[in-house]
């Protein structure tokens, strides 16, 4: 009988063994970029303008020679608004709001088309409207979003909504500001997802690779949600039985010891 539970035991043992050496995550799954040598990589990512959607808030300041003359155009139409800040506090805000048409409303000017385009884009339409008008004599116009922040979600430290003042973050800049990914985050498979005119796009990125570098999602734009997947590590901790494996086998190992013992 000796002989048959030193094997039991052994068997026992190798099994453990294995799940350690199998459960353990290979490094080059959780390092960004693991195949990147020293280099200087060309420039090869635009920061592309973003367009105006709907419910965007706008900060549009007008100014020219006659100051008086500029005062009425600087009347927000959306006023008391909570935003958050970089630091992700709320903070009261002035803009005008894209409504669900696409428009925004602007003193004297009315209804102006917003969805769509970009700020330089807006710029030349109300620059336009206020010379052609005659309302103003060399308008100057500047434009800024007030919402300007994307979500980040999942196998991360601080899931969170970052804002973003200086409207312009990469996808780097956005993890770090959530608290960098997890150990279980499946680097690999970081899932963007953006709106652009009513229509959702999907962008699987993989950080283990260099080409994030040269991808048109290296920059981020307004209203972009970040989901990081967990990988099968997390979703194996997350089992109960694979939970309770180490008690069980722990417990099976004192049983066969014991009775080894009493057997001699």
């Amino acid at each position: 009988m000796i002989v048959p539970l030193r094997k039991f035991l052994s068997y026992l043992l190798l099994v453990q063994c294995s799940l350690f050496v199998f459960g353990c995550s290979s490094t080059k799954k959780v390092v960004y970029f693991n195949n990147i040598q020293d280099s200087v990589l060309p420039s090869g990512v635009e920061n592309i303008e973003p367009l105006i959607q709907k419910n965007d808030l706008l900060s549009i300041s007008v100014s020219s020679l006659n100051p008086e003359a500029s005062k009425i155009f600087n009347t927000p139409n959306v006023t008391d608004s909570e935003a958050p800040d970089f630091s992700g506090r709320a903070t009261s805000v002035s803009g005008y709001l894209v409504n669900a048409q696409g428009y925004i409303q602007f003193p004297i000017l009315g209804n102006i088309k917003a969805l769509g385009l970009t700020k330089r884009q807006l710029k030349e339409s109300i620059t336009k409207s206020l010379t052609d008008r005659k309302l103003l004599v060399d308008p100057i116009i500047n434009i800024r979003y007030l919402n300007y922040r994307v979500t980040v979600l999942g196998e991360v430290a601080n899931p969170t909504v970052v804002n973003a003042p200086n409207e312009k973050i990469t996808l780097l800049e956005a993890l770090g500001l959530a608290g960098d990914l997890t150990i279980y985050a499946k680097r690999s498979n970081v899932l963007i997802i953006r709106e652009v005119e009513d229509k959702k796009i999907i962008k699987r990125i993989n950080l283990n690779s260099t080409e994030l570098f040269n991808s048109q999602y290296y920059y981020l734009q307004p209203n972009d949600i970040v989901y990081v997947e967990p990988d099968k590590a997390k979703v194996a901790t997350a089992n109960p039985v694979r939970q309770l494996l180490p008690l069980i086998f722990s417990g099976l190992t004192v049983v066969v010891v014991a009775v080894d013992r009493l057997t001699r």
